[in-house]
């Protein structure tokens, strides 16, 4: 279906499926036209390629990707909008819609069953209230997928894709650090979207890593003393640690020092590496 981001086509549409906005899904459609086209080409979908989309909406951005990848799986939450689907990828017969909740699917199952052979890529416009927890799930399941692309808000892909050991990181930016290599592509403005939202947004690349770029003892310690630390990021490691663990500062300190760490050092100022040495001096 043509002109899926033109106002026009959309009102006609909704009406035609007696549809109306859910603000508490978070539902904002792109009426941008050249958004989508640019994340179905920069998240590197091709003939070999098995992509996943979450929350396709209309369907703008899942047309895009039927046009490149050899399959297209998307996920929808929102049962009013599998008739709208329907009807807008009609043309397509490489693309799968499943009704579901993306948190609680076997993921793993389901690539491995849909995209058997294939290389897999993420590719969604993604709810702003759950864009962490989506994220999180995909890079802590490992699964077999070689880049996620995704719109957040710009705010949040700040965040996620703040480098360590600046003012701008916080305990996603580390998370995020640790499974994937993440960069800004490009900024999208509120006025790209149907109804805008109060605030822009951001189209970001999470380029999956092999393995992590630093050896841990303990996956979950590291990512505990990570949230701990940036729980109170205005207190030094020591107390911030201490408390978020906790663990008492006489233990603590020896473990700072062994990491080679001074006491009064503050989450922002450490690096992927540093953590890493205090979970494990830990």
């Amino acid at each position: 279906m043509d002109r899926l981001s033109d106002i026009g086509t959309i009102k006609a549409l909704l009406a035609r499926h007696g549809f109306s906005f859910s603000k508490s899904l978070g539902q904002n459609f792109l009426v941008n036209p050249t958004v989508c086209p640019r994340m179905a080409q920069l998240c590197g979908a091709d003939e070999e390629t098995g992509v996943l989309e979450i929350g396709p909406g209309l369907g703008v951005l899942t047309t895009e990707l039927c046009k490149k990848a050899k399959k297209v799986v998307a996920v929808e939450l929102d049962r009013r909008l599998l008739p709208v689907l329907k009807e807008t990828l009609a043309e397509y017969d490489n693309v799968k819609v499943i009704n579901g909740d993306v948190l609680k699917l076997d993921l793993a199952g389901l690539l491995a069953e849909e995209f058997a052979g294939m290389k897999v890529a993420v590719c969604a416009n993604l709810p702003y209230y759950i864009t962490s927890p989506i994220l999180m799930l995909l890079l802590e399941s490992r699964l077999p997928v070689t880049s996620i692309t995704v719109m957040v808000q710009k705010e949040a892909a700040e965040r996620i894709c703040a480098k360590p050991a600046t003012r701008a990181a916080g305990a996603i930016s580390l998370a995020v650090a640790y499974y994937a290599s993440p960069k800004v592509l490009f900024e999208v403005s509120r006025g790209s979207f149907l109804p805008a939202p109060h605030v822009d947004s951001a189209v970001i690349s999470l380029a999956v890593r092999g393995q992590p770029p630093v050896q841990v003892n303990d996956e979950r310690r590291l990512f505990a003393v990570i949230k701990a630390a940036f729980g109170q990021r205005r207190k030094t490691i020591l107390n911030a640690v201490s408390a978020g663990l906790p663990v008492p500062k006489d233990l603590l300190l020896p473990a700072i020092e062994a990491a080679g760490l001074a006491p009064n050092a503050r989450a922002e100022q450490l690096t992927l590496e540093q953590f890493a040495a205090l979970a494990n001096a830990l």
